[in-house]
């Protein structure tokens, strides 16, 4: 099965980083979520109640982005797909993908990050 459901590019300043830099200044961080969710129910009823609603997953994302800084990237992606999976039985698997478009890092590049993916048991 391979249906998905993606919220792709959302972006949120925080504070999150191992560098004192970040911190102090922090950044926009971008943020991607797949989650694979069996989307034929919903295809055939037309219910919000029979899919996984994304304006509340955006939220999620939100809440954990905005909130408390942490040191990695690691540790952020962990939480949103921990908290997606728990919260929606539907969700079969959560792929997160955490990009930090400017750090604090010398050269050129279009970002870094992370990209975890999570079964929901």
């Amino acid at each position: 099965m391979n249906d998905t459901i993606f919220l792709n590019g959302m972006k949120f300043y925080g504070y999150h980083g191992a560098l004192s830099a970040e911190n102090e200044i922090g950044q926009i961080f971008v943020v991607d979520v797949t989650m694979k969710v069996d989307l034929s129910i919903a295809g055939k009823t037309d219910e919000v109640t029979d899919t996984v609603h994304y304006g509340e997953v955006f939220e999620t994302v939100k809440d954990i982005m905005e909130g408390k800084a942490v040191n990695l990237l690691e540790h952020l992606a962990e939480r949103i797909a921990k908290r997606i999976n728990s919260h929606y039985n539907r969700v079969m698997e959560t792929k997160v993908r955490i990009t930090k478009e400017n750090p604090p890092i010398p050269g050129h590049y279009d970002g870094v990050g992370v990209e975890i993916v999570r079964e929901n048991h």
